[in-house]
């Protein structure tokens, strides 16, 4: 019944590795990455797919940040509706990367097979869940949305949605059969090592302490080292920390965290998600639940579980738990364990000018996998080629955000107080 905070799931449950060692010398590349999670290894397999020489830098190990902890969810599209989007882009450029978006669990899907990497991928769609009646009038406005612009979404009712959830307590869900669920480090991993196979030089443990650009190229200092190359690629997202550059990523970072109990007999395995679908609520302070290939439950919501609140998120899963899925009230949680988020006051993902051939891709607003995915592969197509053609977003000189320390803690202080009392009822 009580919580042993083992760490990380997906690393204890990872079945691909990497083999990599520090940066030990000066060296030279076409292109040169600065972060090892989805954004910076997607970039790096394209980049050496096209026959780049291509050096990526991590400063600890490949899906270290938030590539590695997050709940795994292949998504279509960002947290926001389409039309909010367009709203905040423009009606042409959002439309864009709208449709964009919509295919990108297809191009995760295409790497894992072309690839064969083996990250427990489940392309059964994902369940958000109405958690109230205005809930559901939210999803049914997602899905007029949706369906509009072609996506194959449905919309079900309680009924249904207890049949896929093996749980009564919500109002209805959106079902979109384009997404799905992964192992994230996994998947991570998986594509590092697509890339070494393709040629790329990947380096764990080799920190970046110093980026500039010298009028002809990019000088970049890592554990001591003088690195140059053509083009730059700042992948970092939310782990963006002490490096010396001209143009910083600005953000608010988040934390998320996730609670995986033991995993559950087979009985419950053929009542509970069944299908394998990944789900999130539609409550303004948000949970998730999926299930590993191991059948094991997990929980998610905002907040660090290794903080000063860590025992009160604690106590909410369990509560939520027992709330969503009371046949799995007995269960002991086995892994506990948080990452960050890169937030966007507007929760539009950014790409920021860094210099000649320089760009950073940061704030998914927690749609890391598909955006992180399709953002790498496609900042590698345009850094390669010279144009800017080939991003989802046209790229920005300046990106600012106000107040994030104060605005973190905020997200922070919400999480405790709402996860302190029990969960309300489903109305």
């Amino acid at each position: 019944m009580t919580t042993r905070t083992d760490g990380n799931l997906w690393r204890a449950s990872s079945e691909t590795s990497v083999e990599t060692t520090p940066l030990v010398a000066d060296a030279q590349a076409d292109l040169i990455i600065i972060g090892g999670g989805f954004t910076g290894s997607a970039a790096a397999l394209e980049a050496a797919r096209r026959g780049a020489s291509v050096l990526l830098l991590e400063a600890e190990t490949i899906g270290h940040g938030g590539s590695g902890r997050n709940v795994g969810l292949v998504n279509a599209g960002l947290w926001l509706p389409p039309r909010d989007v367009m709203a905040q882009m423009g009606r042409e450029p959002g439309l864009r990367l709208v449709n964009l978006l919509a295919e990108a669990p297809k191009l995760v899907w295409s790497l894992i097979e072309r690839e064969d990497i083996d990250c427990e991928a489940t392309p059964n769609g994902t369940l958000h869940l109405a958690h109230s009646p205005s809930g559901f009038g939210d999803l049914e406005e997602r899905h007029r949305q949706g369906v509009e612009l072609g996506a194959p979404l449905q919309l079900l009712d309680a009924a249904e949605t207890t049949r896929r959830t093996g749980s009564g307590v919500f109002h209805g869900a959106l079902l979109d059969p384009r997404a799905g669920t992964i192992q994230p480090l996994s998947y991570a991993r998986g594509l590092a090592r697509a890339a070494i196979r393709a040629g790329a030089r990947i380096h764990e443990r080799s920190k970046v302490s110093r980026v500039l650009h010298d009028g002809k190229s990019w000088q970049v200092t890592a554990n001591g080292h003088a690195l140059t190359a053509t083009s730059l690629l700042l992948a970092t997202n939310a782990y963006f920390e002490g490096i010396e550059i001209g143009v910083k990523p600005q953000f608010v970072g988040v934390n998320y965290c996730q609670f995986a109990t033991a995993p559950m007999a087979e009985r419950l395995r053929a009542e509970i998600l069944a299908g394998g679908e990944g789900c999130w609520d539609t409550a303004l302070v948000m949970s998730s639940f999926r299930i590993d290939r191991a059948g094991r439950m997990i929980v998610g919501g905002i907040g660090d579980a290794g903080g000063i609140g860590g025992p009160i998120h604690a106590g909410w899963a369990r509560r939520k738990l027992r709330q969503v899925y009371p046949q799995l009230a007995g269960l002991a949680f086995e892994h506990a364990w948080h990452g960050r988020i890169a937030m966007t006051a507007d929760h539009i993902p950014k790409i920021l000018q860094l210099g000649p051939s320089g760009y950073a891709c940061f704030g998914y607003s927690g749609r890391g996998i598909g955006p992180g995915t399709l953002f790498g592969t496609q900042a590698a197509v345009a850094l390669l080629d010279g144009h800017q053609y080939a991003l989802p977003i046209a790229p920005v000189a300046s990106h600012t955000e106000r107040f994030t320390g104060p605005q973190a803690a905020y997200y922070e202080a919400g999480a405790v107080l709402t996860h302190a009392v029990n969960p309300l009822p489903f109305t």
